[in-house]
């Protein structure tokens, strides 16, 4: 059995280093969009990373994080566009005032859990784009802020081949998605992962061995929305412009916990994958209904169908991975190891 473990880690690896490989070369070997719809599902699932801390390690429900996310991307734009910042120096800086805005929050908010969170956090999501229309002067007026593409051109010590607007995009993001997912690995598996852990399974409990809830609550509130205003500030590479809408806004919030959901709650590389088969899945609706390869006169000029489609087909998706994919991973992982392991007795 020792050595199926130490051969399962090693496939691991070795798994892990071609995924790597092929997303490094992705860029050069495909379209300008395809690059951008990649890149989308990175910044994505960066935002999902942040909200299972929260929800899948800590075990409190957020439906507002993509007004976290509103806040990275106006950050970043307006200091870019009315400030003439360099993009890159802006990225931290949308981190730093998503957390602190996410403690302003989270502190009292300690006083509800369950729905009644999951309710102040909606609030938020409704109310951001009202702030932004209140305090945010851009185009027209309105609360759209606009970033001229050479402001979001690569550095100068970018590689030629890596240098091209969406390419630029793509690496950027790339790099930052594996800084923080390294960053929830070594974290979930250190103390500060084991009190997140402590205060969801019991609160009385992991009050009795030490563990601070306040402090540890809104740490997590706080380090999660960091990871929304992260995905919203990378966005301004890809879209060119920060906005609110109430519907727009809600919609991302639901989105980053179905890309959590999908991916496998309290796992470091589920929301990850969570937020590329979300806008996979997203891209390929719309795709079918804009060109419907059958009945065309029912699903033509009917755009509102797609996201019925989407719908239908999440469903779908969580009725055969009731627990994720790395759930399910994990399933035929220990299938596999029981069936080797019979083999090797027989033989």
């Amino acid at each position: 059995m020792h050595f199926l473990s130490n051969r399962a880690r090693i496939l691991g690896i070795l798994f892990g280093l071609a995924v790597l490989a092929y997303l490094l070369l992705f860029p050069q070997q495909h379209s300008a969009s395809e690059v951008r719809l990649w890149t989308t599902a990175i910044y994505i699932g960066i935002a999902a990373m942040g909200l299972n801390l929260l929800t899948g390690y800590n075990g409190q429900v957020s439906i507002g994080h993509g007004a976290f996310y509103g806040i990275g991307a106006y950050t970043s734009a307006l200091l870019v566009s009315e400030h003439g910042w360099s993009y890159l120096t802006t990225i931290p800086i949308a981190a730093a005032i998503s957390f602190i805005i996410g403690v302003a929050i989270g502190v009292p908010a300690l006083r509800v859990k369950g729905l009644y969170l999951a309710l102040v956090t909606l609030g938020l999501a409704v109310v951001f784009p009202d702030i932004t229309k209140k305090f945010v002067h851009g185009v027209g007026g309105t609360n759209l802020v606009r970033v001229s593409r050479l402001d979001l051109a690569a550095p100068s010590w970018v590689p030629a081949k890596a240098a091209a607007l969406d390419q630029w995009g793509y690496y950027l993001t790339l790099t930052i998605a594996l800084i923080l997912l390294l960053g929830i690995w070594l974290l979930v598996r250190g103390r500060v992962g084991r009190a997140l852990i402590a205060v969801r399974d019991h609160e009385a409990a992991a009050t009795t061995v030490g563990v601070n809830l306040a402090r540890t609550k809104v740490m997590a509130f706080a380090l999660s929305a960091a990871y929304a205003g992260i995905a919203g500030a990378l966005s301004v590479q890809v879209t060119g412009l920060a906005n609110a809408e109430k519907i727009g806004t809600f919609n991302l919030s639901i989105l980053f916990l179905v890309a959590v959901v999908i991916g496998g709650t309290a796992t470091v590389f589920g929301p990850l994958i969570g937020g590329f088969v979300v806008v996979m899945i997203q891209s390929a609706t719309s795709d079918f209904v804009a060109n419907p390869p059958i009945l065309p006169s029912f699903f033509s000029g009917k755009e509102v169908l797609s996201p019925a489609l989407f719908g239908v087909l999440l469903i779908v998706f969580m009725y055969f991975m009731p627990d994720g994919i790395m759930g399910a991973a994990r399933r035929s992982s220990r299938r596999l190891g029981r069936t080797l392991s019979r083999a090797g007795k027989t033989a």
